[in-house]
């Protein structure tokens, strides 16, 4: 069984030899390079293929690189069937155990064969083999992704990390949502593999989190029995101070301490943003606010499901910058009325936001909130800084006809807020829900990452619905979609997100576009 898996491995792998090879050749001007897009044509949009060397040059060191990076991934696959046909073979050739201490000793023999094979420590091997196991048995779609070269080693080995400790029922539908286009309910945005790996696991996570069989609220209250503080020393006369507690906690001090070292910057401020965060951190929890640093709230958006609100279902609620917590904390939040708290409900039909609090609405705030609640971070693939960093922009400029409506922002870092700018990449095809996608200089598109909104669950019918319905047969319906919720704007149609008179935060870099065309 694995002696053809791995053979059809290398067949893959000699394939991306041949286009490798390729690549190179024309890199080196040796052969006409092939650096097309997918649909034909030149990637850059501009002129044919062959006709400006330099730009084909680099488009064939591109494509080298994107070929090397699927060889990469292939090689990993023939990896994985190597070393499970290794234990599957030394298995067989072991006499029966006759205690679990004979097991455990063959197994050590193995792992230790391995790791000598290869130069690696004994824990690295047993990684490799039980990563191994975990794919051949139990992840055939990530193996066979894998082998494709759609996804890299470090995407497989998050997903056997995600699906640890579920019941094969539960890790076949989370690897169905990421690699199964026709799973219910798929993954949105850019495949798993476009994905870099720390925002992979970010969105494997979040959707473990809501499916896991066992409560969020179960394993909440578990968890937060362990909280704690930290201290560690550290070269240099540092140390490393840190803390486990509960999410929104930890969400609102990160926010407000942000905020604060935001506050502070300016022409005359030597400090970093990250070296002002933890000076301000550290002079509030030494010595309380100190004059000169601002102490602002904290603005944490919330979303949480209508019904789990109402207490009637136990979906997870999304905290934004980290991501699944109990339905419970959800309400407390809400509860509090803290105005470090914004939430945000979901719609009961198709898991989309319903609304952001009334008292923001038709303000500046709300557009900055909706755009935070769209992105989740910054739009530009792969970059994880948090919506409180980013800034609102225009994608098409004022000056060039662009209208301020929501699927014409974007809330890009202030890094890729200078690099759409100053170069030629170009963030395009934002709509109310969806993030921008980016064009680079050379022509070549980067979806951006999207949010999964799941539909949420509709609470079990009452007692006397079920004697009803066993009594004359008739399917329970939910109930009727709420007057009050439809006489909510979605932000949508003139003075609303979409429309060409709504208000925009002032944006923080108004001189780039004059320091281009200059």
């Amino acid at each position: 069984m694995e002696s053809r898996a791995a053979v059809e491995a290398l067949e893959g792998i000699e394939s991306s030899v041949a286009a490798l090879a390729v690549c190179v050749r024309g890199a080196a001007g040796e052969v006409a390079p092939t650096g097309v897009d997918p649909a034909g044509g030149d990637p850059a949009g501009g002129d044919p293929v062959g006709l400006d060397p330099l730009r084909d040059q680099a488009d064939a060191f591109l494509d080298g690189l994107a070929e090397a990076g699927r060889m990469e991934a292939r090689l990993a696959a023939l990896k994985v069937h190597l070393a499970a046909g290794y234990a599957a073979a030394a298995e067989a050739l072991a006499a029966p155990a006759k205690s679990p201490q004979e097991h455990t000793a063959q197994e050590m023999a193995v792992t230790a064969e391995v790791a000598c094979v290869l130069t690696v420590s004994e824990r690295t091997a047993g990684a490799l083999l039980c990563e191994a196991r975990t794919l051949t048995a139990g992840l055939p779609l990530t193996l066979a992704a894998l082998q494709a070269g759609t996804i890299s080693w470090q995407h497989a080995r998050i997903l056997c990390d995600e699906t640890a400790n579920l019941e094969p029922a539960a890790a076949a539908a989370l690897e169905a949502h990421f690699l199964d286009p026709d799973a219910v309910n798929p993954a949105r945005g850019c495949p798993a593999g476009e994905l870099v790996p720390g925002r992979f696991r970010a969105k494997a996570r979040a959707w473990r989190e809501r499916h896991h069989p066992v409560s969020i609220e179960t394993r909440h209250t578990k968890s937060a029995a362990d909280r704690r503080l930290e201290y560690v020393p550290d070269r240099d006369g540092m140390a490393w101070l840190s803390a486990y507690l509960p999410a929104d906690t930890a969400a609102g001090i990160w926010d407000r301490a942000t905020t604060a070292a935001r506050a502070l910057q300016g022409p005359a401020e030597a400090r970093t943003l990250t070296q002002l965060r933890v000076d301000v951190a550290s002079e509030w929890l030494l010595g309380g606010v100190m004059e000169g640093t601002p102490s602002p709230t904290a603005q944490v958006l919330v979303t949480v499901p209508v019904f789990s609100l109402l207490g009637l279902t136990g979906e997870p609620a999304m905290l934004d910058g980290y991501g699944p917590i109990p339905p419970s904390m959800a309400r407390r939040l809400v509860a509090d009325g803290a105005a470090s708290i914004r939430r945000v409900l979901t719609d009961p039909r198709d898991g989309a936001p319903l609304e952001i609090g009334r008292s923001t609405y038709r303000i500046p705030t709300a557009l900055r909130q909706w755009l935070r609640l769209r992105d989740g971070r910054c739009p530009f693939p792969g970059c994880n800084n948090p919506s409180l960093d980013n800034d609102a922009d225009h994608l098409l400029a004022w000056a060039d006809g662009g209208t301020t409506g929501i699927s014409n922002l974007g809330q890009p870092c202030r890094m890729h807020h200078r690099l759409k700018h100053t170069t030629a990449w170009t963030p395009v095809g934002a709509t109310a829900n969806e993030s921008p996608g980016w064009i680079s200089p050379t022509g070549r598109s980067y979806p951006s990452e999207q949010q999964d909104w799941e539909p949420p669950h509709w609470p079990e019918p009452p007692d006397h619905a079920r004697e009803d319905l066993a009594r004359d047969d008739r399917d329970w319906e939910p109930p009727d979609w709420p007057a009050s919720f439809d006489s909510l704007e979605r932000f949508e149609g003139p003075g609303g997100l979409d429309g060409v008179g709504s208000p925009l935060p002032v944006d923080p870099f108004p001189d780039w576009a004059l320091f281009t065309a200059a």
